[in-house]
């Protein structure tokens, strides 16, 4: 890493989901309800294409208003409790020198919103996009952000780039290289959207190019260990394994309000040397 960006961090000095809530192990269908449409979580079909919004006109009433709800969605989240948490265990030095070791000589981390959902039809997803844009304005060590969804309308696909988000045109599956250090902002996606990710950057080079800020992996591997024969233990094979290889730091929700958006949400940091050679799960 540059002396210049260094400083900089230092001064701030699946198709289901697995939740915990209160003690009880449950598997969670995708949050976004009925309006999403049905994530393939087959691994052996999952395969990149173009995309693009299934409507084609920009209501300019529709985009002032979702402007105005992120808006005050993200001032909301800026003066609770939970992003004063957040933010007082994100800027704890110990937590920003692992950015600062995976950033090495680059300025800036990409960051990555795979699976954002409908940030017009739900609380959830404002409050993730909310909380990603948050990050991209108290650090200057986070740079361009790229964001995915199938879902996402015209409208809102012009919101987000206004908000200074590019929206992708391929669908990606989860398989972006970490060729450069990436923060992949993923809170509450598919397992199979994990997996492919891990897949795809299974050599300790390209992991150890990755912060994923998501479910916790931790969860995921109890479950499997919980519940005999379910099907996670095969879609999620390449993110099982890599366990032995992430340091997991769980966030707090702090409050009801919060939960559903962040519950079960932590930052991944990946450590392997890099002579490390993986081989098939």
């Amino acid at each position: 890493m540059s002396g210049t960006t260094a400083e900089s961090i230092a001064s701030t000095v699946g198709s289901s989901t697995v939740e915990n809530r209160n003690g009880d192990w449950t598997v969670v269908v995708s949050r976004r309800g009925k309006h999403r449409r049905k994530a393939c979580n087959l691994k052996a079909v999952a395969q990149e294409e173009p995309w693009a919004p299934v409507d084609s006109e920009i209501d300019p009433v529709r985009v002032a208003k979702l402007l105005q709800k992120m808006e005050s969605s993200m001032k909301k989240l800026e003066n609770s409790k939970f992003f004063q948490a957040f933010m007082d265990q994100l800027v704890n030095p110990q937590i920003l020198l692992k950015f600062s070791q995976i950033l090495s000589s680059e300025s800036q981390f990409l960051m990555l919103i795979y699976g954002i959902g409908s940030i017009e039809s739900y609380d959830s997803p404002c409050l993730q996009l909310s909380l990603a844009l948050l990050l991209k304005r108290k650090f200057d060590w986070i740079g361009e952000i790229e964001a995915f969804d199938p879902v996402i309308s015209v409208t809102e696909s012009k919101v987000l780039e206004t908000l200074g988000c590019r929206v992708l045109a391929i669908n990606e599956q989860g398989k972006r290289e970490a060729s450069k250090p990436i923060l992949f902002f993923m809170p509450h996606c598919e397992a199979y959207l994990y997996d492919n990710l891990i897949e795809v950057n299974r050599k300790a080079q390209l992991l150890n190019r990755m912060v994923i800020f998501g479910n916790s992996f931790e969860e995921y591997d109890h479950f499997v260990s919980i519940i005999e024969g379910n099907e996670l233990a095969d879609s999620a094979r390449y993110l099982l394994d890599t366990r032995r290889f992430v340091e997991e730091v769980r966030i707090e929700t702090v409050s009801e309000e919060y939960f559903m958006a962040f519950n079960g949400t932590s930052w991944h940091f990946f450590h392997l040397d890099h002579s490390m050679e993986l081989g098939e799960p």
